[in-house]
């Protein structure tokens, strides 16, 4: 017995996956296309992608935000969670990445669901704003580039409603953040968002040691637009 969160070695996260992973065969084919590419370390794990579609459905979500969207394994996964008339607006640079993700909405029967932005995502963030949608998403997902996550969190928390939740990938950063000696731009951009979020009273919060560090913050009931 340990007061303190389990570590996990190979076997027993062999076992995790033994015992509760339920992963939809074409979110698998996916993940392992990916995983022979040579940024194959940007996908989420799979036990990260479960949890996510598994807030999706707790909390009733019909829309969701996500900035990051790689070849659409976190995108599919929350699209084949959320009802028939739900949302995403997947937000990514690359048209090659996501022409990979295309193909597998589409296979999925969940292309109608998704609207893909292909342009820088704090235009669309702004964009968003601009035509009424603050407060109107429920769900948000924030997966790019590390020195923008305080910009990207700003933005999505003023357009989640009260009770909606922003999650944020890698804020453990493979252990770099407790790490004294790394001062890279993305290490030292991390520790200052994880500090940010432990002292904003406008959110709930938990880092979850899932993945490489999952951070679901809350929105606040009474929370004001950033």
């Amino acid at each position: 017995m340990s007061n303190r969160t389990i570590g996990l070695d190979d076997t027993l996260y062999r076992y995790l996956l033994e015992v509760s992973l339920r992963e939809d065969p074409l979110l698998a084919e996916l993940r392992n296309q990916t995983a022979a590419m040579p940024e194959a370390n940007y996908q989420i794990a799979p036990e990260q992608g479960q949890f996510m579609a598994f807030l999706a459905r707790a909390t009733g979500a019909r829309r969701y935000l996500e900035i990051g969207t790689f070849t659409g394994y976190s995108a599919l996964v929350v699209a084949l969670a959320l009802p028939a008339d739900g949302e995403v607006i997947a937000c990514d640079l690359s048209r090659e990445w996501t022409d990979i993700a295309k193909a597998f909405w589409k296979r999925a029967g969940v292309e109608d669901r998704i609207r893909l932005e292909l342009r820088p995502a704090l235009e669309t963030l702004a964009d968003l704003r601009s035509r009424g949608d603050e407060g109107r998403f429920d769900l948000a997902f924030i997966d790019a580039d590390k020195t923008a996550y305080p910009e990207y969190y700003e933005q999505c928390l003023a357009l989640l409603r009260p009770g909606g939740i922003v999650m944020v990938d890698n804020t453990l950063w493979s252990g770099a953040v407790a790490d004294s000696t790394d001062h890279s731009a993305d290490t030292e951009a991390i520790r200052a968002f994880n500090r940010q979020l432990q002292q904003d009273d406008r959110i709930d919060l938990s880092l979850v040691p899932i993945g490489d560090g999952l951070t679901l913050a809350r929105k606040r009931p009474g929370t004001a637009s950033p």
